[in-house]
């Protein structure tokens, strides 16, 4: 069984985000970068999978050499491989980071390939479905739970009208939410091997974007909140002030 997780470095989710002189990008001094948190679900899973039916694990990054650090971390988390896909593009759309991933996931044997939904800076959920198509595999978003069968696996995913259990065959892309497992955090020793682990490293394969950054910008600064009174009584002067003055109603 070979597992393969796709994982981004994004910044810390307590970073403070400047825009850069180019006001295209982000000024990534003094940015922390991590592991996309919703991709560590996936990398649990691998793991804990690897732990009960053995196997291979490994994980893929695309980025700089910067991006080393974030694979370390999955492999200080139990993953045992590792690949950098190098490039230096500061902005990678959904398209060009799923052509990428399915370039160099297809000189590779896997049985499995997972990641998170999503990743916390561009929020777009579409490079899973993405690159199942892009390799010609079935796909299964926003999973909450994993039973490993037979040549196939079945899972959960909570939608709005229920839960829905899918079996599907393998290989397969699966993309992961909270909920599916608890992430385990690096133990010192693991800490110590991901020092010392070779990352083996590609270059990226060329990829056209389909989306441009024209320019970005903070969003308004909010105005200060007004008090209208206490209790029932200010009711109306609520109202009041929501149809005369915000407009809303």
């Amino acid at each position: 069984m070979k597992v393969v997780v796709c994982i981004k470095e994004v910044p810390d989710t307590e970073a403070y985000i400047k825009i850069g002189s180019d006001q295209k990008s982000m000024d990534e001094n003094n940015v922390t970068f991590i592991m996309n948190p919703y991709d560590e679900f996936a990398v649990e899973e691998a793991i804990k999978l690897q732990e009960e039916k053995g196997g291979e694990t490994m994980a893929i990054c695309i980025g700089t050499e910067r991006a080393a650090e974030t694979l370390r971390s999955a492999i200080a988390m139990g993953i045992q491989k590792a690949v950098l896909v190098k490039s230096d593009v500061k902005h990678m759309d959904s398209f060009s980071a799923a052509s990428i991933f399915g370039q160099t996931l297809k000189e590779m044997e896997y049985d499995l390939i997972m990641m998170g939904k999503e990743t916390i800076d561009d929020g777009s959920t579409e490079i899973g479905p993405m690159l199942a198509e892009m390799l010609d595999l079935p796909c299964v978003t926003l999973i909450n739970k994993f039973k490993l069968g037979d040549g196939k696996v079945t899972v959960e995913r909570e939608t709005d009208s229920g839960t829905e259990v899918i079996e599907v065959p393998l290989p397969c892309v699966l993309t992961t939410q909270k909920g599916l497992n608890e992430p385990r955090y690096p133990s010192l020793r693991g800490k110590m091997m991901a020092k010392k682990a070779v990352i083996e490293e590609k270059e990226a394969p060329s990829a056209t974007a389909k989306v441009k950054i024209i320019s970005m910008e903070h969003p308004p600064v909010r105005g200060e909140g007004k008090l209208v009174g206490e209790g029932p009584e200010a009711a109306g002067e609520l109202v009041r002030l929501l149809r005369e003055e915000a407009k809303v109603i």
